[in-house]
């Protein structure tokens, strides 16, 4: 299952949880389930189902002097195909103005053509 599959099956408690985990850009799991003000039971069970699915990641630490978790947003795969036209890469990278007349641009174009209708 990817991960954008796991998080479309997600209880809205779950889906909460994992926006403030990646607002946060991390945090504490102690302080997690106080922001959520629910359990620390429960905190700890969304934890561990999103950790098993791969949206985060749990790492042993000490904080405040209590053995705890520290929680932190997984990093995402990222989708460059939409930069792609076959094997070649947006002229629009890195590039202030972009000349759409271009040769770089028009085979560019063709290339997404080529891609989307097979030819």
């Amino acid at each position: 299952m990817s991960a954008a599959e796991a998080e479309a099956e997600l209880a809205d408690d779950e889906r909460q949880a994992l926006e403030l985990i990646r607002e946060e850009g991390g945090i504490h799991q102690s302080d997690f389930w106080k922001a959520l003000d629910i359990s620390s039971r429960k905190g700890s069970r969304i934890a561990e189902k999103l950790e098993g699915l791969g949206l985060i990641q749990r790492s042993s630490t000490v904080y405040d002097g209590h053995n705890t978790y520290y929680l932190e947003p997984a990093p995402r795969d990222l989708d460059f195909s939409l930069l792609m036209a076959g094997d070649l890469l947006s002229p629009f990278i890195g590039e202030e103005e972009v000349n759409p007349n271009s040769d770089a641009f028009s085979q560019w174009l063709m290339n997404l053509a080529y891609e989307e209708y097979d030819l």
